[in-house]
């Protein structure tokens, strides 16, 4: 699998992960596959009907896009078990991550998801969660979605998780870098600050994630967290702070990054597209993840091509994003 072939509009849309309406292979979805070239999907409950339905979907998109000389789609999904699941009955329901006691208990959820997520042709589930709850047993916007509040428990059952849906092929993605457990504000709504420092997350919230790159895991979500003491300016999602300088060289993490959704009011509210795309650029994001049709998805892939036309660093950046995306389809697609 070879992106060094791709037109510049294929490298563009290899960036992109998108959501869509509808349960069948309709025009719009047609259009972003083919006339977008994007590189990955994201379903949601809107998307599925049934085992049958959605199986077939997700082959026909896949067939699609081949049809259309574009590389094997990511196709992902938010199966966490418990309050985020999109996949209803009858795929097996799990009570989530705060009812993880054991090994055991995570390795039942990833085998049996990872098998039920291969069956229908998804190769993607944005899942671990890896926030840490607050130790004093605080508010927070992951109460009830979180495993717990010991970082020790959280990345014993996050690794566990990581491991066996990867096992079955399915792709990991452990998110929300570098942490959203002691927020209170829902990023869907607005932007939350964090007043935290480095040091302070690393001795908590980043061990999970260091352990899950250690682990091998396929990808990395970012938050649309401001953390105050690490990068005043940026939330997490635009920030090159916390994506070049802490996940990449301090954590060492040479996997595929991805935003959390860019239609979310944390982002959407407080800045223009433009600068958004510019910023993930720049911030060695590899996949952007824009949730709703609409004339955003194409208006990303069109600020993508003009930001990369003449711009000798981001497109140093952008043959390192490539390379990171295709060393996984490879790995999981072939």
């Amino acid at each position: 699998m070879e992106y060094r072939n791709l037109s510049e509009e294929q490298r563009a849309g290899q960036r992109l992960m998108v959501g869509f309406d509808g349960a069948t292979l309709d025009d719009t979805l047609k259009f972003y596959i083919d006339n977008m070239k994007v590189g990955g999907l994201i379903l949601f409950s809107r998307n599925i009907d049934s085992p049958a339905q959605v199986k077939e979907l997700c082959a026909q998109a896949q067939a699609y896009a081949s049809g259309c000389g574009q590389p094997p789609l990511f196709i992902g999904i938010d199966q966490e078990g418990g309050m985020v699941a999109r996949l209803k009955p009858p795929f097996t329901q799990f009570k989530g991550n705060p009812f993880m006691t054991s090994r055991d208990d995570a390795v039942d959820f990833a085998v049996t998801t990872g098998r039920e997520l291969t069956r229908i042709g998804v190769n993607m589930n944005m899942a671990p969660v890896l926030d840490v709850l607050p130790a004093d047993g605080g508010p927070s916007v992951m109460q009830g979605r979180a495993f717990s509040h010991d970082p020790q428990h959280v990345t014993q059952m996050g690794i566990t998780v990581i491991d066996h849906l990867q096992q079955s092929k399915v792709m990991a993605v452990a998110k929300h870098f570098p942490g959203i457990g002691r927020t209170v504000l829902d990023s869907h709504e607005d932007l939350p600050d964090l007043d935290i420092d480095a040091g302070t997350l690393a001795l908590t919230d980043l061990l999970p994630f260091q352990a899950a790159i250690d682990a091998g895991v396929a990808g990395i979500m970012l938050s649309h967290i401001r953390y105050l003491g690490i990068d005043p300016h940026w939330p997490a999602s635009l920030s090159p702070v916390i994506t070049e300088e802490i996940l990449r060289r301090q954590l060492d993490f040479q996997g595929v990054v991805m935003t959390d959704d860019l239609d979310m009011g944390a982002i959407a509210k407080h800045y223009p597209l433009p600068r958004i795309v510019e910023q993930c650029l720049q911030a060695t994001v590899d996949i952007l993840l824009i949730c709703h049709p609409g004339p955003k998805i194409q208006d990303a892939r069109d600020h993508i091509l003009a930001l990369l036309q003449g711009d000798r660093e981001l497109a140093r950046k952008e043959e390192e994003s490539l390379r990171r995306i295709f060393r996984l389809k490879e790995q999981y697609l072939s």
